[in-house]
């Protein structure tokens, strides 16, 4: 059982190791603009959320005010 295992296991490897020299690494420049493109995304999104959170806090209070009166 034991060998079984092991054997099976450093076929996964084999397999895994022969995978991984077919996989076509990004050069430093479509990583480095990859990265800005998702840092820029993720900027415009959080301001829209933090836009829309604003905006709906501020309705809340307005209506908690009108309704306290």
């Amino acid at each position: 059982m034991a060998e079984e295992a092991k054997k099976t296991r450093g076929h996964w490897f084999r397999e895994m190791k022969s995978e991984l020299k077919k996989v076509v690494w990004p050069n430093k420049e479509t990583v480095t603009k990859n990265t800005g493109t998702v840092l820029l995304c993720s900027l415009l999104i959080g301001a829209c959320i933090w836009i829309f959170d604003f905006v709906a806090v501020s309705a809340v209070e307005m209506i908690l005010k009108l309704f306290a009166a």
